[in-house]
């Protein structure tokens, strides 16, 4: 989902980018040591990204793969159908809704369970060498889709191979833009929305096109060129911030004085920055987000079914997923600006007005009487879901600093995993147990209220805790000035490429 898509820009990544190796961290990861000098870290200059140049560049490749990955995923309501009509008209399994079902979930779902591990690829060995390899993954997935016509088989090649690829395919490109923006990082992204909207909202109808003259076979091997020349975007994605050498040496020479257990638990902090969780706002942010979507992807999946069965509607029911995008890309559009304008963490309030009113227009697709008014739903689901995507990163930034965005981003996308691959097969199952799908939008407008609601608190106990912390002026200063890094290095820029 473009929504997904873009699920946390990159402007909380690249935002206030402290002085390179500026950090307290542990051993810079698995990368090759450069053998460089470094000059002391108090004679270090702050970084100064470029603001353009090759930079753009880099933008038009972010944009090719936030379109092609987020286009293919939003257009699986498309490939749904195309799937059954494969498994043949024969095919009387009563269950059969809620096993197509599992292909796109499985997908979308490995996007999300894959972000933690993810972001300490990006992390360590660099944003060029995770892209490419999670394109390459996605490209093997989609052109094995080809060869088969079974269920369980493309279980694994879309939804595992195909979504983990996805996953390590997309998640650098958020993080690679704050190495060559900052003042100007809100264009940037705006035009790596916009851009990316120019081929995943006319990915629908093409496919409709395409899936009825050559066939699904044929449509995944089209797909697969998508995600082939991604690959070779991938290599765009050069990293200019410079590392720091210095405390990894340091840090070795500690490993040998310590016991095996400390050694051990030294090694996964090296890795999993687990301190974030510490933080009490960003643990209430995380379960409300993880909350609400539930039923995210449930119009995505089911609404192209929904209109055929319910108005026989068959000839333009790719125009909803064509008004999903759209609305999405504008709403991402005015949500990166919008959200410049609001100071700190009440930003969460736009998420907030998002997910509310996500969940009532779910709730109101049953209600329909025509198809015009699926239509005009569908325009203010995709602004909700533009919204709700773009101000993700910008509040973990708030939440918890620059240099622990990356993998709090990653942890986040992580815990929404498994209830965004259950929502649909859920809804699916409700499907084939009522014989319409009016339980399963009423069952994917209630978890986006509930979201809404426990995020609504965030704010309120982010001013608690400043208040408290004002009172107690000599305990550490916990939200304001705690400094823990990644290893010595700025997201996405490890020692193994210093050399660039």
């Amino acid at each position: 989902m473009e929504q997904r898509d873009e699920k946390g820009s990159a402007a909380a990544v690249g935002e206030g980018e402290p002085p390179a190796g500026a950090g307290t961290g542990t051993s810079t990861g698995i990368g090759t040591e450069t053998g460089t000098e470094q000059e002391p870290s108090g004679a270090a200059a702050p970084f100064q990204p470029p603001e353009g140049g090759f930079g753009w560049v880099v933008v038009f490749a972010a944009a090719w793969c936030n379109g092609s990955i987020f286009g293919i995923h939003n257009s699986f309501g498309i490939l749904y159908m195309m799937l059954q009509s494969d498994l043949g008209e024969g095919n009387k399994d009563p269950a059969l809704e809620f096993k197509t079902a599992w292909v796109g979930s499985l997908a979308m779902g490995m996007i999300f369970f894959c972000s933690p591990i993810v972001s300490i690829f990006t992390d360590r060995i660099g944003c060029r060498t995770t892209a490419a390899t999670g394109a390459a993954i996605a490209f093997i997935g989609l052109l094995s889709s080809s060869f088969t016509k079974s269920l369980e088989v493309r279980y694994f090649t879309y939804g595992i191979l195909f979504g983990c690829g996805s996953s390590f395919a997309f998640q650098p490109s958020l993080v690679i833009l704050g190495h060559y923006f900052k003042r100007r990082l809100g264009l940037a992204n705006g035009i790596v929305a916009g851009g990316s909207c120019l081929i995943s909202v006319p990915l629908p109808f093409f496919l409709k096109i395409v899936g009825e003259a050559i066939g699904l076979a044929h449509t995944f091997q089209v797909l697969s060129a998508l995600m082939l020349i991604q690959i070779f975007l991938s290599m765009t994605y050069r990293p200019i911030l410079p590392p720091s050498c210095d405390s990894r040496q340091d840090g070795q020479g500690k490993l040998g004085s310590r016991s095996m257990r400390q050694q051990c638990w030294s090694q996964t902090r090296k890795y999993f920055n687990l301190r974030i969780f510490r933080r009490k706002t960003y643990r209430i942010w995380a379960f409300g987000i993880a909350t609400a979507v539930l039923g995210y992807l449930v119009p995505y999946m089911n609404l192209v079914k929904y209109v055929e069965k319910r108005f026989q509607e068959t000839k333009k029911d790719w125009i909803l997923l064509v008004c999903l995008g759209a609305m999405s890309g504008l709403g991402r559009l005015f949500a990166g600006r919008i959200g410049d304008c609001i100071p700190g963490l009440k930003k969460i309030y736009l998420q907030v007005a998002s997910f509310m009113l996500l969940g009532t227009l779910c709730m109101m697709i049953p209600q329909c009487q025509g198809f015009e008014g699926v239509i005009v739903i569908c325009l203010f689901l995709g602004l909700c879901d533009g919204f709700f995507t773009t101000i993700m990163a910008p509040i973990a930034f708030e939440l918890v600093g620059p240099m622990q965005a990356s993998q709090a981003i990653g942890y986040l996308m992580g815990l929404m995993a498994v209830p965004m691959t259950a929502g649909t097969p859920i809804a699916g199952y409700l499907n084939d147990y009522f014989g319409n799908y009016d339980a399963a939008f009423y069952f994917a407008g209630v978890p986006p209220i509930i979201g809404g609601l426990v995020l609504s608190v965030v704010p309120l106990v982010h001013q608690r805790m400043l208040k408290k912390q004002r009172l107690d002026s000599g305990k550490d200063k916990m939200l304001s000035s705690e400094a823990v890094v990644n290893g010595e290095l700025l997201p996405g820029c490890p020692a193994s490429e210093a050399h660039i």
